[in-house]
């Protein structure tokens, strides 16, 4: 089961997304209002993937998205925005996010593309992590090696 953090200041599209997303039952959705209430949740929670809209109140997912990356390093962030700037997308892969994604169009057709974007995120963070753990039984290999000799 993938548990995804989905935090976006408009109630109607938080219930949309756990409909959608939750409908092949790979992926459990959490939801949160704003990020501080996002915030509130990793205190508590493990999630596997982070969905976050870009302009909300208080905080808005750029920000999230830095203060994700300080306090809990290596979940995968999607910044899913109705703000189509371009700029902003770069903006939000410069600060780490697997993904960029702009909210329109068809919801089944949205929703089954963050779906994807979602698995592709987690798949590559967990390859990540796999590289970092064989690197570092090869550096412990290469010192054994040397006490040997």
């Amino acid at each position: 089961m993938i548990h995804v953090l989905y935090v976006d200041d408009e109630s109607a599209l938080l219930d949309l997304g756990k409909l959608f997303l939750e409908k092949s039952g790979i992926i459990q959705v959490d939801s949160a209002e704003s990020a501080p209430q996002g915030i509130e949740k990793l205190k508590f929670n493990s999630y596997d993937a982070i969905l976050s809209d870009y302009q909300m109140p208080e905080m808005n997912g750029i920000e999230f998205l830095k203060y994700v990356n300080t306090c809990n390093p290596g979940i995968p962030f999607i910044l899913f925005t109705g703000n189509g700037r371009e700029d902003l997308g770069i903006e939000a892969i410069n600060n780490g996010a697997a993904f960029y994604l702009q909210k329109g169009g068809d919801l089944k057709t949205q929703f089954a593309e963050l779906e994807h974007k979602i698995k592709i995120a987690i798949s590559r963070e967990q390859a990540l992590k796999d590289i970092r753990t064989f690197r570092q039984h090869l550096g412990e290999i290469s010192k054994g090696d040397d006490r040997e000799l």
